[in-house]
């Protein structure tokens, strides 16, 4: 795993799930101080479920009046296809990624603004399958596999990233019926981590890394993502993705194809720098530990403050502007591509383009949290 190898040494820096660094810093799995100077991307994941659940789903979901699917599909539509399910005795099984990655938090986050729970977490007892009261079992696979896995039988349905929801279209065994743009619109995704020993012995290395960071995700973003194309051709040698061209254009290159046929512009779905992408927000860090709250991988209630210091030990600014002042200077990248230094404290404006209509702010996760009706507040398990 990229998170061992960092902490063990074999890598200085790597991409990893949001959720890794902040986990591995409060303990939860790996303990470990991991740090990110730098974050890669919003959006890029979608939900995917098999055809027979599609067929049993579609029948709930709005038309528009061409036949097709309105969108945001969500899981309204799919509790009746998990009650039936459970009427019959059968466990309904979904996949993702890993317990701390963004797809765990954003498949647990669609499920429940559905009324579907997707189940607890209890470390403290033990117990880290996160299925305490499931109504849909979720399980780890790995996002290659996700397809075939659920092919078999094995799954009825997963959240990952690309190319891997596309892979289940053009293999002709599933359909996408969610991108996480419509869960939750400009989520932040993955991040570069480090150890912060590592950024304390080498502040210039480091901040060398994110200068070169900043310039290839720009790059990935200028000119209404007029490089899509040849990054599409790089990502697909066996290297790196490995998948066809084609499979990965499908939704590098400004479009979505949901069902077979059912090809939709979705310009935003991978964003890499516009909206200030790469920027480490304390904000995007609360929210990922009041979903890791939310569902008990944090044990117990936390104060305020214990996110917001949480937030402020594992995102560090400080690298990023550094490495962003040295690129303004050069003259490789203008300074009204980057927030405001001089203001910026790290947290969004409160955000409302959340799929259940429930507004986050960074400032105020025990607020947030009481606004949910599937999930853990003040309570222990």
């Amino acid at each position: 795993m990229l998170l061992d190898g960092v902490i063990d040494g074999q890598l200085d820096g790597a991409h990893m799930l949001a959720g890794q660094p902040l986990a591995a810093t409060i303990g939860f799995g790996t303990r470990a101080h991991i740090v990110t100077p730098f974050s890669m991307d919003l959006n890029g994941n979608g939900i995917t479920v098999s055809n027979d659940v599609w067929e049993s789903m579609k029948k709930h979901v709005p038309k528009r009046d061409d036949g097709k699917p309105v969108h945001p599909i969500k899981a309204d539509y799919l509790k009746p296809v998990v009650d039936e399910y459970r009427d019959m005795g059968l466990p309904f099984k979904m996949g993702m990624v890993f317990p701390v990655s963004t797809h765990n938090y954003e498949l647990r986050y669609w499920l429940a603004a559905g009324g579907i729970h997707p189940g607890y977490y209890a470390p403290h007892k033990g117990d880290t399958s996160g299925t305490i009261d499931a109504e849909a079992l979720l399980s780890v696979t790995p996002p290659p596999q996700m397809p075939a896995t659920m092919e078999a039988g094995t799954i009825y349905g997963y959240c990952v990233g690309e190319p891997w929801n596309q892979q289940a279209v053009f293999k002709g065994i599933g359909v996408p019926v969610i991108t996480d743009y419509e869960i939750w619109k400009n989520n932040p995704e993955k991040v570069f981590g480090m150890t912060k020993a590592f950024t304390e012995e080498y502040p210039n290395t480091s901040v060398r890394v994110v200068k070169a960071l900043l310039r290839a995700a720009r790059w990935l973003d200028e000119n209404d993502n007029a490089n899509r194309e040849e990054a599409v051709e790089i990502l697909s040698r066996s290297a790196y993705v490995g998948a066809d061209e084609e499979v990965i254009a499908n939704s590098m290159t400004g479009t979505f194809e949901y069902e077979k046929g059912d090809k939709r512009p979705v310009p935003d779905f991978n964003v890499f720098f516009r909206y200030n992408a790469t920027y480490p927000y304390y904000s995007d860090a609360i929210w990922y530990l009041t979903q890791m709250r939310r569902w008990g991988q944090i044990a117990e209630p936390k104060s305020d403050q214990w996110y917001k210091d949480v937030a402020a030990k594992v995102y560090i600014p400080d690298i990023y502007e550094t490495a962003a002042r040295e690129l303004i200077a050069e003259g490789y990248m203008n300074a009204d591509e980057f927030p405001d230094f001089e203001t910026e404290d790290g947290f969004k404006p409160p955000q409302p383009e959340f799929i259940d209509n429930i507004t986050f702010d960074g400032g105020k996760p025990n607020a947030y949290l009481e606004k949910f009706d599937i999930g853990l507040k003040n309570e222990v398990l």
